[in-house]
């Protein structure tokens, strides 16, 4: 039987997937909380909570994470541990009707334009008045800013478009009105994220505006990193290169999901680009931004992919050497048009050419770990951790990539900027002293 709770509740929220969601749950608790609903994140059950799981609808793995959560809560609730469940987010998005067949205790899902009907399902009003009040589950000096929503690429193996629909770009002064709120709140770094970064603006003003928009974000007093996410390799608007070259706030890092580098393999996942193009691309980055970090993702195993095409796609890892880099297994996704190709390239095998993609770049990493001993770095400071502090350099984003760990009897300041030396090197880690 669905309950429908009352306001003596306890709103606990937990999240999956990537950065967006962490945004929209932000957004969804800042909301709740000005509606004067108690509300947590990711905190131990009580009995009087109302647990809403924001769920990722992207590939395999992320779908059965959300999947076993769903079903820990319900279990959680048939034990009255608990007062009710929501589910939101991608994956009831995309599979809405599938949840309700199989997990009926859940009672409701929404999707992911949903948060106004979750806020008056739980008997408060969304209030647009407070746009960008979001309730931060980050450190407090580190906060994403969702620059848009939805997507226009047509990727083959991407159901991405599917589930958020197309590119909707938040305008330039809201997005300079959130930062400046988060920047007196004392938030020091910034990352700007969205399911395609580089197309920004082009929906709303009929040109891409980054460049104009990280300009204004970095005349903002106080904001001392901007950092650049999820961007899109075609048609990549090089104006952005000048912008971060000239504002010392905005950090040396790109991250460009490149995904393969065959051109035979590009052109079936319709990314609009070429290996010419992107190598042309990658030397544009390094030429225009001395010394940038490149973070990037690529694909195994994606229907077509021969022995030639990832020997192809090693030997430009191994040439171009990435300072971060992820590697994802194919997952055949239904609603996309590489649904329709023969996925018949065995788990295994993909799993074994991830493996040797990610030994090479281990090896990458630490050579360009080394070759740090003994240099002085500025780093945040994002936690501490035993007997060590833990901080991030400009080329490093949170919870995907390097940390700095810093042995010292000092106390440090979670959230200050310190000036360290690196003493030491592992594969993704650097170790340093004040």
């Amino acid at each position: 039987m669905h309950t429908n709770p009352a306001k003596n509740i306890r709103v606990n929220v937990f999240t999956f997937g990537c950065a967006k969601n962490t945004y929209d749950s932000e957004v969804l608790l800042g909301q709740l909380k000005y509606n004067n609903i108690a509300v947590v994140h990711e905190e131990e059950l009580k009995v009087n909570d109302v647990v809403i799981v924001n769920t990722c609808g992207f590939v395999n793995d992320a779908k059965q994470e959300s999947v076993n959560s769903i079903l820990e809560f319900v279990e959680a609730k048939n034990q009255h541990q608990i007062k009710a469940v929501y589910v939101i987010g991608c994956l009831s998005e995309r599979y809405k009707a599938d949840l309700e067949a199989e997990i009926p205790e859940v009672d409701s899902y929404f999707g992911v334009h949903s948060i106004e009907e979750v806020v008056a399902t739980l008997g408060g009003r969304f209030k647009k008045e407070i746009l960008g009040e979001r309730l931060l589950t980050t450190p407090a000096h580190y906060a994403y800013l969702k620059i848009s929503d939805g997507c226009n690429q047509k990727c083959s193996f991407c159901a991405i478009p599917g589930i958020k629909g197309v590119h909707r770009s938040v305008p330039i002064e809201e997005l300079v009105a959130q930062t400046e709120a988060l920047v007196q709140r004392g938030v020091k770094e910034i990352i700007l994220i969205a399911q395609d970064t580089t197309y920004y603006g082009l929906d709303i003003y009929g040109k891409r505006r980054l460049a104009e928009l990280l300009t204004l974000l970095s005349d903002i007093k106080g904001l001392e990193w901007i950092r650049l996410q999820y961007t899109f390799p075609t048609n990549f608007p090089k104006d952005v290169f000048a912008v971060m070259a000239s504002r010392s706030n905005i950090c040396n890092y790109i991250d460009i999901p490149l995904q393969h580098i065959s051109s035979h393999l590009l052109k079936k996942m319709k990314r609009g680009i070429n290996k010419e193009k992107t190598i042309e691309l990658v030397k544009s980055i390094r030429k225009s931004l001395p010394g940038a970090a490149i973070r990037t993702t690529f694909i195994v195993g994606h229907p077509g992919e021969s022995e030639e095409d990832f020997d192809e796609l090693y030997e430009f890892i191994k040439e171009i050497e990435f300072d971060r880099m992820g590697v994802f297994t194919y997952s055949h996704e239904e609603g996309t048009e590489s649904f329709r190709m023969d996925d018949s390239i065995p788990e295994v095998v993909k799993d074994e050419r991830a493996n040797i993609l990610m030994a090479l770049q281990r090896d990458i990493s630490l050579k360009k770990n080394r070759d740090k001993v003994g240099t002085e770095i500025r780093v945040l400071i994002d936690r501490k951790e035993g007997d060590h502090f833990v901080g991030r350099t400009e080329m490093d984003s949170p919870e995907v990539d390097n940390e700095v760990l810093i042995n010292t009897k000092n106390k440090l300041n979670i959230g200050d900027f310190y000036t360290v030396r690196i003493q030491s090197a592992t594969d993704y880690d650097l170790e340093a002293e004040l």
